[in-house]
């Protein structure tokens, strides 16, 4: 199945709530920037009244909506919360979305897709299926909500247990402990998939320490096994969209190009675009060796480049001429967190300093890694 991705959802008010009165509170330059710019994000494109969806379709065809971006408007709407912006409510109203879109009342985890058919967003066929990149963005922004707002009026913390315990039964191949790419992955073949950016090791070992339960563990630790491996492939230290891995041992074996979903399943193309990102992002959580030099020896990479271009190829050799935000922005986030300036400057001039409007994918990305 092909997967487009990305996120977030939010409301607009800058202010702390104490006692139901807003106080004024100041933000920095750069969480003004990431209000103003997810502000303009959601008027092109959250949809939805009581249930609140991102829409995937970029104002061609039928409404479309992805797991990927009920994960990631959630994160983002906790996110956005943390830098005082009003955004209980939003939360509310994507978390309601995805209660109504799940697999079954049984199994928790979110349907990958729905597409607008008489009037009203539906699942059909393979769209029933799980994606488990959604899942891990909808189950992290649950414990992020209960640990900001509490579960009294909403219980998040149940909501996330739930959904923790089919992805642990359903979405992590049960040999190499990874996950796999949804819960259809359920052949040996299948099993092996792994999508690069879905080695989220700081969500596992947040898991781990929030259900109480070692499992998790060891899925962080098989994901730091597979991103060193990985990281030693290449003097650029790239991952690939997609590659097989197998056994106990997570041996590792290259993809062919359309063997999994497009064109660039063995080069940095709109799925490892995100990996900067989501190696930052477990450097954040808990700073460990392994994802630092992991992340440091991508960002040596892009820093050599004058501007940061659309898909490479895993020895560096940029596929595209042209450039796009989904590339730039996670390397302007790890840049970000891993305070390398030069680095920082350079993929911020090259942002859009509005939201695109027809381009879901590479706006959701601005978006969720600026209020990151």
């Amino acid at each position: 199945m092909h997967l487009h991705k990305l996120i977030v959802g939010m409301a607009v008010l800058c202010g702390l709530t104490v006692g139901g009165l807003a106080l004024s509170q100041p933000m920095s330059a750069h969480a003004a920037s990431a209000t103003t710019l997810y502000k303009q994000w959601r008027k092109a494109y959250v949809g939805g009244k009581t249930q609140k969806y991102v829409k995937s379709n970029n104002g061609q065809g039928a409404t479309t909506a992805l797991s990927e971006g009920q994960g990631y408007g959630m994160l983002a709407a906790v996110l956005a919360a943390k830098k005082g912006v009003n955004t209980r409510s939003t939360f509310n109203q994507f978390y309601k979305y995805y209660r109504a879109h799940r697999v079954s009342s049984k199994v928790p985890l979110m349907q990958w897709q729905q597409t607008k058919r008489g009037g009203k967003l539906t699942s059909t066929g393979q769209q029933r299926n799980s994606a488990t990149d959604g899942d891990l963005d909808i189950a992290y922004a649950l414990i992020l909500a209960d640990k900001k707002w509490g579960s009294k009026k909403v219980n998040y913390k149940a909501a996330a247990k739930k959904l923790l315990k089919a992805i642990k039964q359903k979405e992590i191949n049960p040999t190499t402990l990874l996950p796999t790419m949804g819960n259809w992955a359920t052949s040996a073949y299948d099993r092996s998939k792994l999508r690069t950016a879905d080695l989220m090791t700081g969500y596992f070992k947040t898991f781990a320490k929030y259900t109480h339960d070692s499992f998790w563990n060891k899925v962080a630790k098989r994901s730091q096994t597979a991103v060193k491996k990985l990281s030693a492939r290449h003097k650029t230290g790239l991952f690939p969209d997609f590659i097989f891995v197998t056994g106990k041992s997570l041996k590792l074996k290259a993809v062919q190009p359309y063997a999994i979903e497009s064109g660039t399943d063995n080069q940095v193309g709109y799925n490892a675009c995100r990996v900067p990102w989501r190696l930052a992002q477990t450097y954040k959580i808990k700073h460990d060796s392994v994802t630092k030099k992991a992340l440091l020896k991508q960002l040596t990479f892009y820093n050599r480049k004058a501007k940061i271009k659309a898909v490479y190829t895993l020895g560096g050799k940029a596929v595209n001429t042209y450039e796009n935000t989904a590339f730039t922005a996670p390397v302007n986030y790890a840049a970000r967190v891993m305070k390398r300036t030069s680095l920082k400057k350079k993929t911020a001039k090259q942002l859009p300093k509005s939201i695109e409007k027809k381009n879901y994918f590479s706006a959701t990305l601005q978006v969720v890694t600026a209020l990151g």
